[in-house]
């Protein structure tokens, strides 16, 4: 990319040196060169949009390529240009491939893949050899080949053994605190749930999960955190109770982080009541008064993170009946939308930009970035305030698996700046 300049964007960078300011952001060789009023015009491009704001780059914690294994439902490349349509310059890939990245081999095959993409990929190794729950995966060769965290995705780590020595293993591994993710979920108690239990999952007749299911799990993994002091991240939290318990640790001093799926913050069980498949997520869609303890769980920072939760599925997954369909959405396009929409009014947009930007970089031990002078260009490009409706053109994923189709929201992401390339969402496509 040549220079470009930012024409009147607001910086929103909680703990940056230009917060809250309207400037224009010179950009040459990836690198931010000037912020300041009414710069010179350069030899490069300008992009102006009314109502632009501009941010450190979203990092998005949970994402889904099905590369290697399934590509024709996504693949790396058409998955990075999905999260730069939604603002994010970095996603964290998920092991839960086939075969599955559980070694160094994994960790190295999607690294090259996405290495000239503007979205940076950062690998997420096995917790376990094929994600079965029996033997620790070859955790110091994916550290060392690339990986930042460790998680065996929705698959639980049943062995409390195990799961222990996971958390001691990390802490000796080179490099930057090492997470390991858990999916804190109790397996029996969500046999063959399909969505969250209440009335109006017996209304509807499904099997319902408990918020017991997710709770007790959250305190068995907090207690073998609190026991080993490894760093444990809980993924995809999703009921009052998981919130209480992590808000309880942090005050405890313990090593222990939390996200929310966007779609958690905004969608309730009451979907589901048309037995449409595209609302059949894990975690469930909650209750009104889960959903609120998550909204407060953002504002206060008991959760350090917003994550779109991203999984494509074909057609034939997923456009079947409610029993047979597999669970998940795509969410990378929509994440910032979703959450902007669900938490407008209550929650400031300072604190929101922190959980897509500095609460998920703490996660992973990395150090914060800000927009200033001689930093590297790593930029979110959104509007907080635009009025649209979400239409298929504004989908570069391949699988477009989605209940937000047609649907209203507030604030809008318009692309990103990373390593040296600007990128725009569909929609702006005609300003780059």
């Amino acid at each position: 990319m040549s220079d470009v300049i930012l024409r009147q964007v607001h910086v929103t960078d909680p703990g940056g040196p230009h917060h809250d300011e309207v400037v224009d952001i010179h950009i040459s060789k990836g690198r931010v060169v000037r912020i300041g009023k009414r710069l010179s015009k350069s030899a490069g491009k300008e992009l102006v949009i009314k109502g632009l704001h501009a941010s450190p780059g979203w990092v998005d914690l949970r994402v889904h390529f099905r590369d290697p294994g399934e590509e024709w439902k996504q693949g790396i490349a058409n998955g990075l240009d999905a999260a730069a349509a939604g603002g994010f310059t970095t996603v964290c890939l998920l092991p839960s491939t086939t075969p599955t990245m559980d070694g160094r081999g994994g960790i190295e095959y999607v690294l090259r893949r996405a290495a000239d993409h503007p979205v940076t990929l950062l690998p997420i190794g096995a917790i376990t050899k094929e994600l079965a729950g029996k033997q620790l995966a070859e955790l110091h060769d994916m550290r060392q080949a690339g990986a930042v965290a460790f998680a065996d995705d929705q698959h639980v780590v049943r062995n409390s053994r195990l799961m222990l020595l996971a958390l001691q293993y990390v802490q000796g591994l080179p490099g930057a605190s090492t997470p390991v993710m858990s999916f804190p979920q109790d397996p029996d108690l969500a046999a063959k749930a399909m969505m969250h239990e209440g009335p109006m999952s017996t209304r509807l007749g499904l099997r319902g999960l408990p918020p017991a299911a997710e709770a007790m799990a959250v305190m068995r993994d907090i207690a073998l955190a609190e026991y080993t002091g490894g760093n444990l991240h809980l993924a995809t939290i999703s009921t009052a109770e998981s919130v209480e318990l992590v808000r309880q640790a942090k005050a405890r001093k313990v090593n222990v982080t939390a996200s929310v799926a966007a779609y958690n913050l905004l969608l309730d069980d009451g979907c589901v009541r048309g037995f449409e498949s595209m609302y059949k997520v894990m975690p469930p869609l909650r209750s009104s008064e889960h959903i609120d303890a998550l909204r407060e769980g953002v504002k206060d920072g008991t959760i350090d993170a917003i994550v779109s939760d991203h999984r494509p599925e074909d057609r034939e997954h997923k456009v079947i009946e409610f029993g047979q369909a597999a669970f998940g959405i795509i969410g990378l396009e929509t994440a910032f939308a979703v959450a902007n929409t669900a938490l407008k009014g209550s929650t400031p947009l300072r604190r929101i930009i922190h959980r897509l930007t500095h609460g998920p970089r703490a996660v992973l031990g990395l150090p914060a970035l800000h927009v200033e002078e001689g930093a590297v260009a790593d930029i979110a490009l959104f509007e907080p305030e635009a009025d649209w409706v979400c239409a298929e053109d504004d989908l570069p994923s391949r699988s477009h698996n989605t209940p937000f189709l047609g649907q209203r929201f507030t604030g809008r992401a318009v692309g990103i700046v990373g390593k040296g390339q600007l990128r725009l969402a569909p929609a702006f496509a005609t300003n780059a």
